[in-house]
C-alpha cells in the first residue's frame, strides 16, 4: 500500500503545493480566489480523521477501483488523505526559498515553468524530501488504521489476529514492525535530505 500510495501522493501533493504557493498573496501571479478555493479543499481534507475519510470515500472507491477492500481499495483514500497534508509541506518548503533568487530569475525573464523547474523545486528539494519523509510516516499510520475496515496490511493483521482473537503476541510483533518501518523511513529521509542540502 505504501509503495503504491506514496508516489501518487507526491504526484498530487507537489502540484497542489505549487498552486498554493504561486497563487498566494505575496506572489507576482497572486490569484486570491483560486488560492482560497484550493486552500479550503486542502484544509477540509486534512481535518477529516482518516478512518472516517475511508468510510466516506467507499462509494467513490467502488466506482474508481471496483472494490473498497484490500490494497486496491485502499489506494484512493490513502492518496486523498495524504496528498493535502503533503501539499501544505510543499508550500512551506517553497516559502523558504530565498526571495532574492526568485526575483533575480524573474528579472532575467524566466517563465513560470522555468521558475518552477529550475529554481523553486531544486532550491526547495531538501524541504520537499523532509516533507515526503513525514508524509510517508503518516501513510504508514494510515495503512495501519485502514486495516480496521478491511484494507489489509499490518493493521488488518493486528486487528483481526491480535485484537479480535486476543493474540497479544501478534499485536506486539505488528507494533514492533511498524516502529521499525517508521525508523527506517525516517533515517533514509534524513540522509537523503542532507545529501541534497547545499546550504
Amino acid at each position: 500500500m505504501l509503495g503504491l500510495a506514496f508516489p501518487l501522493t507526491l504526484a498530487v501533493g507537489i502540484p497542489l503545493g505549487l498552486v498554493l504557493f504561486l497563487t498566494g498573496r505575496q506572489q507576482p501571479g497572486a490569484r486570491p480566489v483560486l488560492n482560497a478555493i484550493v486552500a479550503f479543499v486542502v484544509n477540509v481534507l486534512r481535518s477529516v480523521p482518516f478512518i472516517l475519510l475511508m468510510i466516506c470515500l467507499i462509494p467513490i472507491t467502488l466506482w474508481v477501483a471496483g472494490t473498497s477492500l484490500g490494497v486496491k481499495g485502499a489506494i484512493l483514500p490513502l492518496v486523498v488523505g495524504a496528498a493535502p497534508f503533503y501539499a501544505r509541506l510543499v508550500e512551506s518548503a517553497l516559502s523558504e526559498v530565498d526571495r532574492g533568487v526568485l526575483e533575480a530569475s524573474q528579472a532575467m525573464g524566466a517563465t513560470t515553468r522555468q521558475l518552477i523547474l529550475r529554481v523553486l523545486l531544486p532550491e526547495a528539494l531538501p524541504g520537499l524530501i523532509a516533507g515526503g519523509t513525514v508524509t510517508a510516516i503518516a501513510l504508514i499510520g494510515f495503512t495501519a488504521m485502514g486495516g480496521a475496515i478491511g484494507s489489509g496490511g499490518l493493521g488488518d493483521l493486528a486487528y483481526r489476529e491480535g485484537y479480535l482473537r486476543s493474540h497479544t503476541d501478534v499485536a506486539v510483533v505488528t507494533v514492533v514492525l511498524l516502529v521499525a518501518m517508521v525508523q527506517l523511513v525516517q533515517v533514509a529521509g534524513e540522509r537523503l535530505a542532507a545529501r541534497f542540502n547545499h546550504r
